[in-house]
């Protein structure tokens, strides 16, 4: 069972927390609009679980931004996410920076 989603948006900067799947997504798919006003960075350091839902939102995010003339870019990128972006083959299309430590 889903653990839940939490976000915190600090300046240009979209924190999400908890787990992002196809559980979990709902909420933020609806807020879409408003919680990607003035975003340039999506935090995802603090997910504990991602799955393919979840990665399928996050492209959606980028190309949403792209076509709002703003940028994108994931901080934060786990091991795990960035073994999960490379197995769809992502890599080239989603902008992400590697966690503190990693």
């Amino acid at each position: 069972m889903a653990e839940g989603l939490s976000l915190l948006t600090q300046g240009q900067t979209l924190i999400l927390q908890g787990e992002l799947d196809r559980d979990t997504l709902l909420t933020l798919w609806q807020q879409r609009q408003s919680l990607l006003d003035g975003v340039r960075f999506l935090d995802v350091s603090d997910l504990r679980r991602v799955d393919s839902a979840g990665v399928a939102l996050m492209l959606h995010f980028y190309h949403y931004q792209q076509q709002r003339g703003a940028t994108l870019a994931l901080t934060g990128v786990t091991d795990r996410l960035r073994t999960l972006i490379a197995l769809y083959k992502l890599q080239a299309i989603l902008p992400c920076t590697p966690s503190v430590g990693t």
